[in-house]
This record gives C-alpha cells, sequence and structure tokens, in this order.
C-alpha cells in the first residue's frame, strides 16, 4: 500500500471536523437520582491535525510519484516507459499552482476548524494543551508528541442540561466521545459515540479505522508512518436509576453506589456504547 493512499485521507478526514480521537483511556459516569453527577476521563486523547501523520498528508502532494500503467486490457499492470513517465510528471507539473492554491485553501480551514490556531506551528500542541487546562475539569493536559496527549478530566455536579465530552473552546463541537441527553420524564439517554472504533457506532472513528489498516500495510512494506492512536479502554456509568436499556454484554452489576454498566472498548468494538435511564423514581 503507497503511502500517497494512505495519505491522501488524511485532509478530508480532518476538515470533516473529527479532530479528536481517544486512545487507551478509562472514562467513567455517575448518574444519581438526587441529580448528583460525576464524568471523569483519565487516558489519551490524540489530535490527528497536530500528528505527523497530516503533515505527511500535506507535503505527498508537493513530491512526484508515477502511476501505474497498464496493458491494452486496462486490467494487468506493466511497467510503465520513460516517455509514460515524462508525460505523467509533465502533467503533474503543469498542475503545480492548482494544487498550491488547494493546500492553501485546506490550511485556512483547517486553521478555521481549530479556532485559528495554526496546526503547522511547532509550538501548535503545547498551545492547545495549554488552552485546555484553562477550562474548568482539565486537571492535567500533556503532551507526548504526534498530537498525543495525556488528560485527567473531572467534572461534578447536578444535571440540569444535556452534558457532551470532550468540548473545547474556539473548536466546534464534533464527534462526541459521550453525550448525555435529558428527557422531561426523568429519563436520560447516554451515548457514547466516540467508543467504537468502527462500523454504524461512529461513521468517523470508522474512516480512522480504514486509516489505521491501511497505515499497517505500509509498514509491513517497509514505509514507516506514524501510529495513530485507537480506542482501548473501560467505559464504566454508576446509578441508583432504573437502567431501561444498555447494549453491554453482560447488563448491570452491582455497585455500592447502587448499579454499573461497564463496556470494554477495543478496536474492535462496532457498536457504541448506550444506555436509557430512569431517574424520577
Amino acid at each position: 500500500m503507497k503511502p500517497r493512499l494512505i495519505l491522501a485521507l488524511v485532509i478530508p478526514f480532518l476538515l470533516a471536523g473529527c479532530l479528536l480521537s481517544p486512545g487507551k483511556f478509562v472514562s467513567q459516569l455517575e448518574l444519581m437520582k438526587d441529580g448528583g453527577f460525576t464524568y471523569a476521563y483519565k487516558g489519551e486523547i490524540q489530535m490527528l491535525a497536530l500528528s505527523k501523520l497530516a503533515a505527511m498528508g500535506s507535503k505527498s502532494e508537493e513530491q512526484f510519484e508515477a502511476k501505474e500503467c497498464y496493458e491494452d486490457d486496462g486490467f494487468e499492470v506493466r511497467e510503465c516507459t520513460s516517455q509514460e513517465i515524462d508525460a505523467q510528471k509533465a502533467e503533474w507539473d503543469a498542475d503545480a499552482d492548482t494544487r498550491r492554491m488547494k493546500r492553501e485553501e485546506e490550511a485556512q480551514q483547517m486553521k478555521a476548524l481549530m479556532g485559528g490556531m495554526d496546526p503547522s506551528n511547532p509550538e501548535a500542541a503545547e498551545e492547545f494543551a495549554e488552552q485546555l487546562s484553562r477550562q474548568k475539569g482539565w486537571n492535567s493536559v500533556v503532551h507526548r508528541g504526534d498530537g498525543l496527549f495525556d488528560v485527567d478530566f473531572s467534572i461534578s455536579g447536578k444535571l440540569t442540561h444535556d452534558f457532551a465530552f470532550p468540548t473545547v473552546e474556539k473548536l466546534p463541537v464534533g464527534s462526541s466521545f459521550v453525550t448525555v441527553i435529558l428527557r422531561k420524564d426523568g429519563k436520560l439517554r447516554v451515548d457514547a459515540p466516540g467508543f467504537a472504533a468502527q462500523g454504524a457506532g461512529n461513521p468517523m472513528q470508522g474512516m480512522m479505522g480504514g486509516i489505521m489498516g491501511m497505515a499497517d500495510a505500509g509498514n509491513r512494506e517497509g514505509e514507516k508512518l506514524p501510529t495513530l492512536a485507537m480506542p482501548d479502554g473501560n467505559f464504566i456509568i454508576v446509578t441508583d436509576g432504573k437502567i431501561l436499556a444498555n447494549n453491554t454484554d453482560e447488563g448491570p452489576g452491582a455497585h455500592t453506589k447502587g448499579q454499573m454498566l461497564n463496556w470494554k472498548i477495543t478496536p474492535r468494538t462496532e457498536q457504541a456504547p448506550t444506555a436509557l435511564i430512569d431517574l424520577s423514581s
């Protein structure tokens, strides 16, 4: 698998708004009938826009690479002649201005998506970590390199309105890791689309899974590519309310505060965790 085929996916993926992805983590949500609410996330979060893969995706368009040539039947691949390669190179050179304008447009779009932060700036990752540290709940944010952050987040209070994690100042609300939606009858629905690595639970994570698969293929062919974080951890809900529905493998278990739901998340998880809980009685 050629790196350019992998990298061609990167920019559209970023511009689609899926900026953050979980890595190794433990996440717990407490929902109590008295309105008490606590959410915690401890582990890795990666911003793909700050990874080496994103930078490689941009640079790949600046390097000519000959396309495959085929026999007259259009199916069998053959070695290109020098004339064919020269013709491809001439066409590639002629499109230089178009590629440059496209890169500039994508760079401006990405900067706008990131609240004015320039992902090509070497200080961007530290700037992002500092920005998160100013927000309530982000107790610790440490950049480990390649857009990968170790974070410790926790927040408590009364759940009087809907909740989503993560939310980042100036960044658009993209694909959330966890959402809590309140209903008027005292019930609430919990969804965790960011914790499904593939399948219908989270289409954007599915795209990430495709990139990971092709990156692995590239590595096997000797092309060393940056490693991307994939969901790997546990998502836990603790409640003293009535659990009306959930998609865990084993159902509710006992907990000192009531009941507990536990989802083991791996890169093969297809269904996003979901639960419906009644806190009215």
